[in-house]
């Protein structure tokens, strides 16, 4: 027990002071480009909304729970561009993190190499705690954090480029602003620095692979204190199986499995296997993605003749 709330206590505390990476760990981050690169928004066809929900380091106290909502569709039909929203819930220890950006991606074609989006994202970041302290004393320590929640301005800059041949590169920044939420409370003045991050992303498909499809997924991620990477392979069947493995080098190693039961729909579901100092007490982390698209009808054909022509 002492443990579990030796662990708790260190997740709270430390994130009031954080400089090192606040931004979500995903195994599924196939699925997630529009929330940390916005120039993904609406690349593809089609209207895409996704949800998944990740719980990590399963049975460990105050462990991050993290939840997702984004949609992005392509309007070029209407006018230049894409548009989304992204939702983003974190919840470790004490700590609730809410993120909500409305996302713009205007693409820009380059011949026969593919397109390139250029996308910016703009929203809100709300911070807070909400402590339950079992102090060993009856009167609580006046210094120990207590409720409180701020938000601000949060900006995300990205370039995003699809190329024709199967393959993708991106390059983006979160939290541009570095916003400082804070709010005085009784125990003092308590508040939550949010840094800037940096992503590389990048992929590529290699088509019939044994009846199947083979693709390779990297994501890269520093704000120059920490770094940590993600690499995957998934072997795609007839559009309607998935299998994959990913290698996380701060904390695991992946196994993603999926089911299209319609063109439209993506279910997902992956089991990390921790590989840090937390092996001994997590029983590994889980995701369960649902993606669902809707394709508008192609417009029809108009032709105009001149009555002296019929």
């Amino acid at each position: 027990m002492n443990k579990k709330i030796t662990l708790l206590a260190f997740l709270s505390l430390s994130l009031t002071v954080v400089v090192a990476q606040q931004d979500k760990l995903i195994t599924h981050f196939i699925y997630d480009k529009m929330s940390i690169n916005p120039g993904e928004t609406g690349i593809d066809d089609g209207i895409c909304a996704t949800s998944l929900y990740r719980n990590q380091w399963d049975k460990v106290n105050g462990a991050p729970n993290s939840a997702l909502f984004n949609v992005g569709a392509n309007l070029t039909r209407f006018f230049p561009g894409g548009v989304g929203l992204a939702f983003y819930h974190d919840a470790i220890a004490f700590n609730r993190q809410n993120n909500v950006l409305l996302n713009y991606s205007y693409p820009l074609a380059l011949g026969d190499a593919g397109t390139l989006g250029i996308g910016v994202g703009v929203g809100i970041i709300n911070f807070g705690m909400d402590p339950t302290w079992v102090p060993p004393t009856s009167n609580p320590d006046n210094l120990l954090p207590v409720k409180w929640k701020s938000t601000n301005l949060d900006m995300n800059f990205g370039l995003y480029f699809k190329g024709n041949s199967d393959y993708y590169f991106g390059l983006s920044s979160t939290h541009l602003t570095q916003s400082l939420l804070e709010q005085s409370t009784a125990s003092g003045n308590q508040s939550f620095q949010t840094v800037r991050h940096y992503y590389i992303m990048g992929g590529k498909k290699v088509r019939n692979i044994w009846g199947g499809d083979l693709d390779f997924q990297m994501l890269l991620r520093t704000e120059f204190i920490k770094f940590s990477g993600d690499l995957n392979v998934r072997y795609i069947w007839r559009d309607k199986l998935y299998g994959g493995l990913t290698y996380r080098n701060v904390d695991a190693v992946g196994l993603m499995l999926g089911w299209m039961p319609i063109n439209n729909m993506t279910v997902g579901y992956s089991y990390d296997l921790t590989t840090n100092k937390l092996a001994s007490v997590s029983r590994g982390s889980h995701e369960i993605l649902l993606k669902y698209c809707m394709y508008l009808p192609t417009p029809p054909i108009t032709r105009a003749n001149h009555p002296r022509w019929l």
